[in-house]
């Protein structure tokens, strides 16, 4: 598979990564299977997607512990990637960005992830009570100690922003302006997709203007444009999926020429080509510093996400993507 790099570190990763949320949180809960999880991280890895991303919140901490459970085996295989800042209680989740709760964070994510480095340290979430530069300095502090190889920080606000009328990614970009001063930032992590191509704006342009690497979370569109989901077909009351103003059968019905399109794309690649590698293929068309990162519980995904690196798209392909309607969600 192809090799990129993230950010200044030069840290280098497969072109497709592993999401590793869906496995312990935030879909199906009746689907997951801790046994079906971890062959789907190992299949990852045999098919070449080295940069396993999870974070201590999801589950919470169940899904450091999965991943651990492959890294006891296969730590030189992988790229590890988490990420401290958010704190789960039963009925909301805060922010915590003090310096002393960052470094236990990380000590205790080590010994769940059973390794001794961490090679992206990412900032989940600014704590709004402490200035972003003191937290990010105290994951710095974690690079100096030899625990974390790179920082990242993961995007911010951008559906509010979007309510408000400012830029999707304003608020990300100025703590970016503000941490690049304490210590570089290697990566950035925020949503980009064919239908939520909004990171392209300023984000990734700001990444790669500084030779900074950007991770792709939810690629598929949380599961949308793979075209394996029925427009009302009803989602487990946990899953986001079940709020989320796309995801009514109203609006997935009115999206479904975008996933006609993907479709369309995939044939002419050839039989076995699937609409949700087109989207992968897509993103890894946005630039070198792009590396998207799909998140499945199931090995036959994962072995199907990886393979999307091997699509080439054409000029005609991206054209054709390019002029497909927009995403429609329930605020519009």
């Amino acid at each position: 598979m192809e090799r990129r790099t993230i950010g200044a570190a030069a840290l280098e990763v497969g072109a497709i990564g592993l999401g590793c949320m869906p496995m312990s949180w935030a879909y199906t809960a009746s689907q997951r299977s801790g046994e079906n999880s971890v062959r789907a991280v190992h299949a990852a890895l045999d098919s070449g997607a080295s940069l396993l991303d999870t974070a201590d919140m999801y589950g919470p901490f169940t899904n450091e512990l999965l991943v651990g459970r492959v890294l006891k085996e296969r730590r030189a295989d992988a790229f590890v990637s988490t990420k401290c800042g958010l704190l789960v209680g039963e009925q909301h989740i805060v922010a915590n960005g003090r310096p002393g709760y960052v470094k236990r964070a990380c000590d205790a994510s080590l010994r769940r992830l059973q390794t001794d480095v961490i090679d992206l340290y990412q900032l989940h979430r600014a704590d709004p009570e402490v200035p972003i530069e003191e937290t990010w300095g105290a994951m710095a502090e974690l690079v100096a100690a030899g625990k974390v190889r790179a920082l990242g920080l993961c995007a911010v606000g951008a559906r509010a922003q979007r309510r408000a009328g400012a830029g999707m990614h304003d608020a990300t970009v100025r703590q970016l302006e503000r941490v690049q001063q304490v210590f570089p930032v290697s990566c950035v992590q925020a949503e980009l997709s064919v239908w939520s191509p909004e990171a392209l704006e300023a984000l990734v342009p700001w990444c790669a203007s500084r030779g900074v690497g950007f991770l792709a979370a939810m690629p598929l569109g949380n599961g949308f444009l793979s075209g394996t989901l029925t427009p009302g077909q009803g989602f487990e009351p946990e899953d986001m999926r079940a709020r989320h103003p796309r995801f009514t059968a109203e609006m997935m019905a009115a999206n479904q020429p975008i996933v006609a399109g993907l479709r369309r794309v995939a044939r002419r690649h050839g039989e076995r080509v699937t609409a949700a590698q087109v989207a992968l293929a897509w993103l890894l068309a946005q630039g070198p510093h792009v590396v998207p990162v799909p998140g499945t519980k199931r090995e036959r995904w994962a072995v199907e996400n990886c393979a999307a690196a091997g699509v080439m798209l054409t000029r005609e392909d991206l054209a054709e993507i390019a002029e497909l309607p927009p995403a429609r969600g329930s605020w519009d």
